[in-house]
């Protein structure tokens, strides 16, 4: 058996043997308000759809009559050898969602070996964070409306050992997301009559956010006054935060970081060809899960186009629409070097705790190495040959 696939698929519940079946149970385990929050997109929820649909456009050409030595998950990043190709996607309000989600994924990528993203707005540390990951997570950074924050984040991450930092691109404004504005999503929740009810009816989720605690935004509980209600903590965050990533951020973040630098969010030539000439290290492919912008392309289009010109110039990523080891698969194939999931952990730490992490990956990586024997693909990076152009 090759270092890609430990450790071993035992840690799959034969229960749930699809990311359908973990969405299912999640969604019967957690509060509406917060399954609505972790499975809504923005508007209509039109680019959500699109996202993986037009994933599942692409195909996949077997050859059949070869020698074939097996298949072999490792992929390299950034000097780094991973047992798979794919890795979690940064997230907000994790612990939300599922009390100590954030924990739980993070504890289970370093486990598998797979690149794990840290939020600003997660609900743990990035001290803690990195103490379950021995240094080894990526960090997203939303950038600070002020330098001196901004310096103060950025010392924080490189004192944690953090070697990759991720910033946005792709949310210059508040989305417009009805699912959230009619639940009245905060932390804690708004205590309506019906969220009241749906925390009742779920007492495995309440009674854990019982044992856990309110959650909050660890990484910038330095930086929050205390005794801000929910009101005054929102305005706060609003004000923090500048959303809009400008050439002039992005030198001076690349003068002050030594690591690597990863831009997420770019989906068009004029921003890649930029972000290159900044000096950034990588490009993540995303729409951010169709969250922000309804009327814009699914993620699999852009990616591919970028291929064709930035695919030997940097290293491209893809994050949004992944939900399955055929999903990523066709997504390598078509010039990504890694794939990023968010929803699809969620679902299944939403459906088996402290235990969802690690059965989502290992079933992630068995599915993906059944594609990968099956059109007779040994390595990740010989994907892009099994690649049915249209």
């Amino acid at each position: 058996m090759s270092n890609s696939q430990q450790p071993s698929a035992n840690a799959i519940d034969s229960r749930f043997p699809s990311i359908e079946h973990l969405r299912d149970r999640a969604r019967k385990r957690m509060p509406r308000f917060a399954f609505e929050y972790l499975d809504g997109g923005c508007n209509s929820e039109v680019n959500l759809q699109r996202n993986t649909a037009e994933i599942r456009e692409v195909q996949l050409k077997p050859w059949y009559l070869r020698d074939y030595p097996g298949s072999d998950l490792r992929t390299e990043i950034f000097g780094q050898t991973y047992h798979a190709p794919f890795g979690i996607s940064p997230i907000g309000l994790q612990g939300l969602m599922w009390p100590r989600a954030t924990e739980i994924l993070a504890k289970a990528a370093h486990t598998h070996n797979i690149p794990f993203i840290l939020s600003t707005v997660a609900t743990a540390s990035v001290e803690t964070i990195a103490e379950i990951t021995e240094g080894k997570a990526w960090f997203q950074l939303y950038h600070p409306a002020e330098d001196n924050l901004r310096d103060k984040l950025l010392d924080r991450v490189a004192a944690a050992g953090t070697e990759v930092l991720v910033i946005l691109a792709d949310t210059p404004t508040f989305a417009f997301r009805p699912k959230e504005i009619k639940n009245g999503l905060s932390i804690p929740p708004k205590m309506s009559a019906s969220n009241i009810i749906q925390m009742m009816t779920h007492p495995t989720w309440s009674f854990s956010q019982l044992l856990t605690g309110v959650p909050e935004f660890k990484t910038m509980k330095p930086y929050i006054p205390k005794g801000l209600n929910m009101k005054h903590l929102g305005l706060f965050m609003n004000k923090t935060f500048s959303g809009r990533l400008t050439p002039d951020k992005i030198s001076s973040l690349r003068d002050r970081w030594k690591g690597k630098l990863v831009i997420k969010g770019v989906v068009n030539y004029e921003d890649a060809e930029t972000a290159l000439k900044l000096g950034v290290d990588g490009i993540i492919v995303s729409n951010h899960g169709g969250r922000q912008l309804d009327a814009g392309q699914s993620t699999i289009k852009p990616l591919t186009e970028l291929a064709k010109d930035f695919g030997h110039k940097t290293t491209l990523m893809i994050d949004s629409g992944l939900r399955t080891g055929p999903d990523i698969a066709c997504a390598l194939a078509s010039g990504a070097k890694l794939g990023f999931m968010g929803r699809s952990f969620m679902y299944g730490v939403g459906a088996l705790g402290k235990n969802g992490g690690d059965h989502t990956i290992s079933m992630l990586k068995k599915q993906l190495q059944q594609v990968m024997e099956q059109i007779g693909c040994a390595s990740v990076d010989n994907l892009p040959q099994h690649l049915l152009k249209p």
